[in-house]
């Protein structure tokens, strides 16, 4: 009876302790996932020319050579914000929306109008720093925050 008894405790130990190979199937499973959806969703970035100003001869305006930066289309919802224009500056995307709002709030507390919106095709919260009307003024913004803390962040053109 001892014997069956110390069996019975030994067996109730070992089945409650969690798998660590159930886990990382989880893990595994996501991983798949996350890549599948990268990869179905295959972006061609295309640069998107602005439309071109006419100004009189007597009128010099030096502008930076903005067309030759790409940016990336993209159907957005805005989330949390006041609403995009034309071109903006993304500095995060997130599959997680509380992660989202967590990079724009810090970027509201550093001064910056920060918004996050969501892109239903591939299901990605983008965190938007900026966002303007033009694209020579998002490409100096895109310059200033890769110049800074956010070394990858891209242009992105809304497709209202």
């Amino acid at each position: 009876m001892l014997v069956c008894a110390g069996l019975a405790v030994a067996l109730a130990f070992t089945s409650c302790k969690s798998s660590e190979s159930a886990y990382r199937k989880a893990y595994d499973k996501a991983k798949a996932q996350e890549e599948a959806n990268m990869a179905n969703n295959n972006y061609e970035e295309t640069p998107v020319v602005a439309p071109v100003q006419t100004r009189p001869s007597t009128e010099t305006v030096v502008v930076d050579n903005v067309d030759n930066v790409s940016v990336r289309p993209e159907k957005l919802q805005v989330v949390d914000g006041a609403g995009l224009k034309s071109f903006s500056v993304v500095v995060g995307s997130f599959s997680v929306k509380a992660n989202a709002v967590g990079l724009a709030q810090r970027l509201r507390n550093a001064g910056y109008p920060a918004q996050v919106a969501f892109n239903s095709s591939n299901n990605m919260y983008r965190v938007v720093a900026t966002t303007f009307d033009d694209k020579a003024s998002a490409v100096r913004s895109r310059n200033d925050f890769r110049a800074g803390e956010y070394a990858d962040a891209w242009l992105l053109f809304n497709q209202q």
